[in-house]
């Protein structure tokens, strides 16, 4: 039982979740307010429509304390502030009564915006107001501090009435006794529901906790406040702070030199990562691969990475148009901060359209390895081709950032395999390094239309059958389709544009069917099939994931583990 928030931020708790898996051990976060009967009764009657459709939320939290930069409430280093520790209460009650509007357990804002007033000593937010919009056309107004006194109350407005509750936060704590104020229509004068119990708030969550802990579900769905509810609650929270700009110290990208568990970075015992070997890379290069963009800010970034390498992974993608920047520097920042520069393979991509020419190449890879803060990558792709280029033009060019070493490899991403062909045949012939890898679309669904102008797939038989030939290493992007094999894939789920243009066909739901049967059968995931498929080439693959969350990397990483025949491989892609 965690006091709340259960941690700093949204990044720390998936760590904490991910260790109460891995450790078997019972884990909730300490929201007392959700275990007293109060609570259950504002959940039913939202749910019975007392008071129709729910509109606005209001909810407060705050009180008055004595201003101590050095203590909790105020302390920069100890995250401080009125969000986290008080607002957070207003959080949760949002979203649980957004959730028990629509049938629901919680629901996730949409929108928020906010504004707060940061303290010249402490630098925390001494007392801050969020306004929120979640589906529906729910809204929600939350105020909350450390060095203000508000109305601790929170009320709910719908289309048939409204709904107050004076003692929504620590309920019965002078006589056991609370109510909700419920006021139907017009009616002036509310109605009055009691709620009473024998045992005083923190007794009950106590109870609470006690009489589950042994239980089945007693890890991700513990009672009251489930692993996911948690998550939610605390990305909440992260997006209140940034909106007011409230980024503690210790978040900052050079203030991380430890991983969340105060230790040392270094790879698990039972790490089950499988490596394969790139000509010019003098390391071993993890057979999954993670990529850098798309993981935000530094709390973020730092706790995928530190997963994935303490997993064993070691290869790391990034490229120079990727979010003007920002995922080169995170990536950067982070393997300085570890001091494991030596340890890692960093692919680097650049001269992407329409800068896809080789003079672009010196300049775009010298900022690179600046935002990196390294003097070389391992493996530099070129982001597309530009066939009005001939081969040794761009042979030349690379060859010239090889002998300068600024890259000990490199190769093409979305090039035909023709083209890579006619450069290695070049090189070949005027004693010249050639393509190490090619790093082209391969999964088991078939790309429809490109997921971005200029990509290439090469999951057809017949670059399967040069692949096989030449024995070139596959750096295959989108291996497990977009999601495709999740959820996310479902056939009546349209809701991703992108993915239903690239993925959606009759021939790759009946892969995806496929997938899922097979998965049944061996007890593992549908996605770790499809990765498995990719994985079990008989030519050299790398698979580049981009998990957002750290059950994605474990559940990726499970593929390493499934063992496919070539002729379960064969009926996977309706070859059988």
């Amino acid at each position: 039982l965690c006091e709340k928030p259960l941690a700093l931020n949204h990044p720390e708790a998936m760590a904490v979740t991910e260790a109460a898996l891995a450790n078997d051990v019972f884990l909730m976060e300490a929201f007392m307010y959700r275990c007293h009967p109060q609570t259950a009764k504002l959940v039913a009657l939202l749910r019975q429509g007392a008071i129709g459709e729910v509109r606005l939320i209001q909810a407060s939290f705050s009180f008055q304390a004595y201003l101590d930069v050095k203590g909790r409430l105020f302390s920069q280093e100890l995250g401080g502030g009125g969000i986290l520790d008080v607002g957070c209460y207003c959080t949760s009650m949002a979203r649980l009564i957004a959730g028990a509007a629509v049938g629901k357990d919680f629901e996730e804002p949409v929108e928020l915006k906010a504004t707060a007033h940061i303290g010249d000593l402490s630098r925390v937010d001494e007392y801050a107001v969020a306004s929120l919009r979640f589906p529906g056309g729910i809204l929600a107004q939350l105020a909350t501090g450390v060095h203000l006194n508000l109305e601790n109350v929170v009320r709910i407005f719908g289309s048939e009435g409204r709904i107050v509750v004076p003692d929504p936060w620590i309920p019965g704590s002078s006589n056991g006794r609370t109510s909700i104020l419920l006021h139907r229509g017009g009616e002036q004068q509310p109605e009055e529901i009691t709620i009473e119990s024998e045992r005083g708030l923190y007794s009950i969550e106590a109870d609470t906790v006690a009489a589950n802990i042994d239980n089945d579900n007693r890890q991700a769905r513990p009672p009251a406040m489930t692993w996911d509810d948690t998550l939610g609650n605390m990305r909440t929270l992260d997006r209140w702070r940034q909106s007011i700009g409230l980024l503690y110290d210790s978040e900052r990208p050079d203030a991380q030199p430890l991983t969340v568990s105060k230790r040392p970075l270094a790879v698990r015992q039972d790490a089950k990562m499988k490596y394969g070997e790139v000509v010019g890379i003098d390391k071993p290069v993890a057979r999954i691969v993670i990529g850098a963009d798309n993981q935000g800010w530094m709390p973020h970034a730092a706790i995928m990475f530190d997963d994935y390498f303490e997993r064993g992974g070691n290869c790391f993608d990034t490229a120079y148009i990727y979010g003007g920047g920002a995922p080169e520097r995170l990536l950067g920042s982070w393997i300085k901060n570890r001091n494991v520069r030596d340890k890692v393979v960093i692919i680097g991509k650049g001269v992407h359209t329409p800068f896809d020419r080789p003079e672009y190449m010196a300049p775009q890879l010298a900022q690179t390895l600046d935002r990196l803060q390294t003097d070389y990558v391992d493996l530099y792709f070129a982001h597309r081709d530009n066939t009005e280029v001939p081969v040794d033009e761009w042979l030349d060019a690379f060859n010239q950032q090889l002998e300068a070493g600024r890259v000990r490899a490199f190769g093409g991403s979305n090039w035909s395999l023709e083209r890579i062909q006619a450069a290695n045949e070049y090189a070949a012939r005027n004693d010249r390094t050639g393509f190490a890898a090619v790093s082209n679309n391969f999964s088991l669904a078939r790309m429809l239309a490109p997921v971005w102008d200029g990509c290439l797939a090469s999951s057809d038989a017949e670059s399967r059958a040069w692949l096989h030939k030449t024995q070139l290493p596959l750096f295959a992007w989108s291996s497990q389709a977009r999601g495709f094999f999740t959820d996310r894939g479902d056939p009546e789920n349209r809701s991703d544009e992108e993915l239903v243009r690239s993925w959606y066909s009759e021939d790759n739901f009946l892969r995806r069917a496929r997938a899922g049967e097979l998965a049944q059968k061996m007890g593992v995931l549908p996605i770790s099939i499809a990765l498995a498929y990719v994985l079990s080439q008989p030519f050299p693959t790398f698979a580049l994931v981009g998990p957002r969350v750290l059950s994605e990397t474990r559940t990726s990483l499970e593929a390493l583990e499934v063992a496919l025949t070539a002729k379960q491989m064969r009926w996977l892609n309706l070859e059988e």
